[in-house]
C-alpha cells in the first residue's frame, strides 16, 4: 500500500531514513520543518525523486502550516519533537512542545480526514523509573514520571504519548492512532547536523567521555526504525498499536569495547576506564548530566520487540553493525577526527 504521507520533523535524523524509503516504495511525502530555508539543503541530502517531496513550513508551538501540510495525505508518521543535547532547566522547555506539538498535529490530522496517525515515541516512554536492578518491558509498561531522578526528556515523551492516545480515545473519530517506540537510535549519520542519540558514540570517539558509568541503553538502527515506520503506516490493523523498537541492551562500556575491537587505531581515544558509582554521586551535586544518570546506575532494562516482528515482520540488524556505522561516518564527515 502507498499513498501520501505527512513525514512532520523532515531535517532530522529518523525522518531523512523514513523519506527515502517511503520515496523509493512510491509514496509522495509532504514533510514539515520550521523554516523553509532548509528545504534545499534537506532537498540535497535526502536525493530522492522531488516531484514525489513537498515541504511545509510548520512549528511544534504554532497552529500556522499544519492545515497546509496534511491537505491531500491520508496518512501521518509525526516525527517532529524536542531533543535536547544538553538538561534544560526547567522541563516545560520540553514537556509542552512535545505534549502540544503532538495534538496540535492531531488535531490537524483529523480536520484534514487523515485515515492512520503513527507516532514517533520513545522507549523513555515505557522503561524508566525501576532503579537498580535487571528489568524486563513490554508494550503494556509505562516510565513512572513520578520517580525521583527521571529526566526532562523522558517526562516529556511519556506525557506527550499518553496525551496524544487520551486525545484519540476521546476526539479522534476514526483516525487510527498508533506509536513505535525507538531505544536509542544509531547508525550512519549524513551531515554535522546529527541527532543527540549520536553524540554517545561521539564523545567515546573523540576521548571527551574519559571514563564509563554504570548506566546503558537498548540500541537499535536508523534504518530499522525507519522501515518499522512504513511497515505501520502499511500494514492493516494499526488502531492503538504500540511497537517497542530496539535491539539488545547495552551498556556503555560494551559500546565501547565494539568501537575498540572494530576501529582498532582510529578508537584509540574510547576509554577503557569505568566510573564507581560513588563519583557519579558526588559529581550530580554540580553537573546536570551526571544528576540525569543517578536514576539509573546499575540498571539493565531489556525491551521486548518480539511484537513487531511478529506482527509486522520487521527485523534489525546486528547492534554492532549499528554502532560500527555510526562511528564510521562521523570520523568520514569530519566530525570526529581519530
Amino acid at each position: 500500500m502507498t499513498g501520501t504521507v505527512l513525514v512532520s520533523g523532515g531535517s532530522g535524523y529518523i525522518a531523512g531514513f523514513l523519506i527515502r524509503q517511503l520515496v523509493a516504495e512510491g509514496w509522495t511525502v509532504h514533510t514539515t520543518v520550521r523554516s523553509l530555508g532548509k528545504e534545499a539543503a534537506v532537498r540535497q541530502l535526502l536525493a530522492v525523486d522531488d516531484s514525489r517531496l513537498r515541504f511545509f513550513a510548520a512549528d511544534l508551538k504554532a497552529d500556522a502550516g499544519w492545515a497546509e501540510a496534511m491537505a491531500g495525505c491520508d496518512f501521518v508518521a509525526h516525527l517532529a519533537s524536542p531533543l535536547p543535547a544538553g538538561i534544560p532547566k526547567d522541563a516545560n522547555e520540553l514537556i509542552v512542545p512535545a505534549r502540544d506539538g503532538a495534538l496540535r498535529a492531531l488535531r490537524a490530522a483529523k480536520a484534514a480526514g487523515v485515515k492512520r496517525f503513527v507516532m514517533t515515541s520513545s522507549v523513555a516512554a515505557i522503561s524508566y523509573g525501576r532503579g537498580r536492578g535487571v528489568h524486563h518491558f513490554t508494550e503494556v509498561d509505562w516510565t513512572l514520571v513520578d520517580q525521583p531522578g527521571i529526566s526532562p526528556y523522558i517526562q516529556s515523551k511519556t506525557i506527550a504519548e499518553r496525551a496524544a492516545r487520551d486525545w484519540v480515545a476521546k476526539d479522534g473519530g476514526g483516525i487510527e492512532f498508533c506509536t513505535i517506540n525507538p531505544s536509542v537510535v544509531l547508525g550512519p549519520v549524513w551531515s554535522r547536523d546529527y541527532s543527540a542519540s549520536v553524540v554517545l558514540v561521539k564523545k567515546l570517539l573523540d576521548g571527551s567521555m574519559v571514563a564509563c558509568p554504570d548506566i546503558g541503553f537498548g540500541v537499535v538502527d536508523v534504518r530499522d526504525v525507519a522501515d518499522l515506520h512504513v511497515r505501520a503506516l502499511a500494514a492493516p490493523g494499526m488502531a492503538g498499536e504500540r511497537f517497542i523498537a530496539s535491539g539488545r541492551f547495552m551498556k556503555l562500556r560494551e559500546i565501547a569495547d565494539v568501537l575498540r575491537a572494530e576501529l582498532g587505531p582510529q578508537a584509540h581515544k574510547v576509554t577503557t576506564r569505568n566510573v564507581p558509582d560513588w563519583l557519579v554521586r558526588v559529581t550530580a551535586l554540580f553537573n546536570p548530566l551526571a544528576k540525569a544518570a543517578l536514576g539509573e546506575l546499575g540498571s539493565v532494562r531489556n525491551q521486548d520487540a518480539s511484537h513487531a516482528k511478529a506482527m509486522l515482520g520487521w527485523a534489525t540488524r546486528p547492534v554492532e553493525q549499528s554502532i560500527v556505522d555510526t562511528a564510521r561516518s562521523l570520523i568520514e564527515l569530519g566530525i570526529v577526527k581519530p
